[in-house]
């Protein structure tokens, strides 16, 4: 028998750390190779790292809440023969499997006595969550396989109030179903862990360090309706309908061809700007854990329906952390949009290192003068850019919103690379 110490392996582009969130073993184990050791949370999603080796567990390093720096050790092993080298192929991180769903045939289960919460069988989302609530696993019932505790079980036991406590001071995660507090209850404390601390950093990094400038302007999209209104019709046989995103996504990337400095990254160390080949647009999504910005590659090479299904797809991704790490990296250019609660216009944040963001806001009618003299209602949409004035000029800034607009306001003028 040997000692194998596995060090944390590279995460993906840019990542040097991770929160642990649930240590999936400990020590005196057996497990097996490619089986989950730990979940971690960095600043691009919650992945789970897996063992490299067959073997049993002699130590974890670090507990739940303390960070994971990558190339530091994580886990020591004690395997036959000889000490395996760090396999440079293993520790890819996967996102965590999805709990299974409750049966009727398991739903009946009468409740466990209590135990303590990491002798309980639970998936990692489900043991998550009852950390976030501050909930002891062993008083609630599972009704999955094997008794297995589900995340249906640990709302089933919040809905319930057994879950209520008289803890001095309730301690409350990011990303978690916000519920009123009683005049009478204690306040809550929220430590900045996770996405939400990864969010905050980035945000303070990029406002600190880009100078901001905003440039507002609204636009008629009567066209941009019909037109989306036409292919629509023409799509429902298919099962299939187009946002209006695909849409704004299309006119950045057309823009770029005449504003290629716009579709850039910033080097901080060495002090240039990198105009990127590729034109990656990161969509914006907001979930339970907090924002997130999945990257769609090589949007200009895609037509209307293929950015359709990639942002659904990407969207789905990541309300359900199923992201890979190549999907929320190399991005260079971010749209976005709050949808109907878009409110007139906002400031966006630039998703550091890259040089502009575009705020998509709320479509309205309202009444505008047109060049006959008349007046006439029709949809009107705000659309807010951010620049980094470093390396992007406000005479620059605005002929680049003002050539996405064009494109949002006549959709007919890319019509040929709509499909």
């Amino acid at each position: 028998m040997a000692t194998f110490e596995f060090k944390l392996p590279d995460l993906g582009e840019g990542v040097v750390e991770g929160e642990i969130v649930a240590w999936l073993v400990k020590p005196g184990d057996a497990v097996q190779e490619d089986q989950g050791l730990v979940e971690l949370m960095t600043d691009k999603a919650t992945v789970t790292v897996p063992s490299p080796v067959a073997g049993k567990v002699l130590k974890t390093h670090g507990a739940v809440g303390e960070m994971a720096k990558v190339h530091a050790p994580l886990v020591d092993f004690e395997v036959a023969g000889a000490a395996p080298k760090q396999a440079a192929g293993h520790g890819h991180a996967e996102p965590p499997k999805a709990a299974p769903a409750a049966t009727p045939a398991t739903a009946a289960k009468p409740a466990r006595a209590a135990a303590p919460a990491e002798k309980v069988r639970a998936t990692p989302v489900t043991r998550r969550m009852a950390r976030e609530h501050g909930l002891d696993l062993g008083q609630i019932a599972g009704t999955g396989p094997q008794g297995r505790v589900l995340k249906s079980d640990v709302e089933a036991f919040m809905a319930s109030g057994s879950a209520r406590g008289n803890a001095a001071v309730s301690t409350a995660r990011p990303g978690q179903r916000w519920v009123p507090l009683a005049s009478t209850a204690v306040d809550q404390r929220v430590p900045l862990r996770g996405l939400r601390k990864k969010i905050a950093e980035k945000m303070v990094k990029s406002k600190f360090t880009a100078p901001h400038y905003a440039f507002v302007e609204e636009v008629d999209v009567s066209s941009l309706v019909r037109v989306r209104e036409a292919l629509n019709a023409q799509l429902k046989p298919r099962g299939v309908k187009l946002s209006f995103l695909p849409f704004f996504v299309k006119a950045v990337t057309t823009a770029f061809r005449a504003f290629p400095q716009v579709n850039a990254n910033m080097d901080e160390a060495a002090q240039e700007l990198i105009v990127r080949g590729e034109m990656n647009i990161g969509i914006a999504a907001m979930t339970e854990q907090g924002l997130t910005v999945p990257v769609l590659k090589q949007a200009d090479q895609r037509g209307l329906l293929n950015l359709s299904e990639e942002i659904n797809r990407l969207a789905t991704a990541a309300r359900d952390q199923k992201l890979k790490l190549d999907e929320l990296s190399g991005g260079t250019f971010t749209i976005t949009s709050l949808g109907q609660t878009g409110g007139l216009f906002a400031t966006p944040i630039i998703n550091h290192p890259e040089v502009a963001i575009m705020g998509v806001h709320r479509m309205r009618k309202r009444p505008l003068v047109m060049d006959n003299d008349q007046i006439a209602i029709r949809p009107v949409m705000n659309f807010s850019f951010c620049f980094d004035h470093r390396v992007i000029d406000g005479a620059t800034g605005a002929e680049f919103a003002y050539e996405v607009l064009k494109y949002v306001e006549h959709p007919e003028l890319f019509m040929t690379e709509l499909l």
